[in-house]
């Protein structure tokens, strides 16, 4: 299929791109995301040509921002980096456009970056790397809390969704993975985390207060598809402090969508087509992190009805995102 747009697709600045190589990595993987998380014009476009993906909207790599304590230079960096990224924007706005990195260490100053960020730089969203660490390397900050329903009414006024993306635990909070790191991250700890962190948004009753309110989630949705009945299930046996007017589910599939990024796989997918419908699916790459090819026939060669295909590929995205010139 061309045409396709592709959302979970990451840029770096040359001080964060080793923050998604860590030195453990053999150097030739690293060499591999370096020299693609550095490009936009070169073999990204190439890349997207061959897939058959028009449009990319492109997003800082993890956990940067997330993962610096001093709110003060979270928020340089942010700015810095979203400035960063306008600048390739501009070069070929038929091919790309941005989600806004935010320093969520301050709710007001994140608020404040995604306003600039979608009303001066024309940016189609935010994408945040999991929780926030603040004031100490030892923390991690959730946005379910009080202290963010601001930045969450900003964010709903503005009308952009919220990309919630993974980031690793840290070290302080990871005994369950002690012996075996090699489980900690996209393997299996990054779905983990950002599933729990959405479970989170939803029990806060956020989505109760901000009805309008959006949120996408990668990888098929982080597990939680294949849960969905035993959580409703097991909340309705046993309700104990759930404060919430519905279902999870119903909030799963009013206030979130899902993409294929990461996990091209047939089964999960059907999965998620299933409990979501197709009007809550798109698709999506993780680019570099995944092969564009490999994810791009993956999804070319599903057994759906055209018009799914359709919508999951390509008029999913262009409604939510506005990209009116599509």
């Amino acid at each position: 299929m061309d045409g396709k747009i592709a959302l979970e697709e990451h840029f770096a600045l040359p001080e964060t791109w080793q923050d998604s190589a860590p030195r453990a990595l053999p150097g030739s993987v690293r060499a591999h995301l370096r020299d693609r998380l550095l490009d936009f014009h070169d073999r990204r476009l190439r890349d997207m040509d061959a897939a058959g993906v028009e449009f990319a909207i492109l997003s800082m790599n993890a956990p940067t921002v997330q993962g610096i304590p001093d709110p003060a230079a979270a928020i340089e960096l942010a700015r810095r980096s979203n400035d960063a990224l306008a600048g390739e924007l501009a070069r070929r706005p038929d091919r790309f456009a941005g989600f806004a990195a935010l320093p969520m260490q301050d709710p007001d100053a994140a608020a404040a970056e995604l306003g600039r960020c979608i009303r001066d730089l024309g940016f189609k969203g935010a994408m945040v790397n999991g929780f926030t660490q603040r004031g100490t390397p030892d923390s991690a900050v959730y946005y379910d809390i009080p202290e963010y329903r601001p930045f969450w009414a900003a964010a709903a006024d503005l009308g952009m969704p919220f990309y919630l993306h993974p980031r690793m635990q840290i070290p302080s909070r990871a005994q369950v993975y002690e012996g075996h790191f090699w489980v900690a991250g996209a393997t299996w700890g990054f779905a983990r985390e950002t599933s729990i962190h959405a479970l989170r948004l939803i029990g806060s009753a956020l989505f109760d207060e901000l009805p309008t309110l959006q949120i996408v989630l990668g990888h098929l949705g982080e597990r939680i598809p294949f849960d969905m009945w035993r959580i409703d299930a097991r909340v309705q046996a046993m309700p104990l402090d759930y404060p919430c007017k519905r279902p999870v589910s119903a909030y799963l599939r009013e206030n979130f969508h899902f993409t294929t990024s990461g996990n091209f796989s047939d089964p999960a997918f059907r999965c998620t087509l299933a409990e979501m419908g197709a009007e809550r699916l798109m698709f999506s790459i993780d680019y570099p992190f995944e092969d564009m090819a490999q994810g791009a026939t993956w999804f070319d060669g599903l057994d759906i009805d055209a018009g799914d295909k359709l919508r999951i590929g390509r008029t999913n995205a262009a409604a939510l995102f506005k990209l009116e010139n599509l």
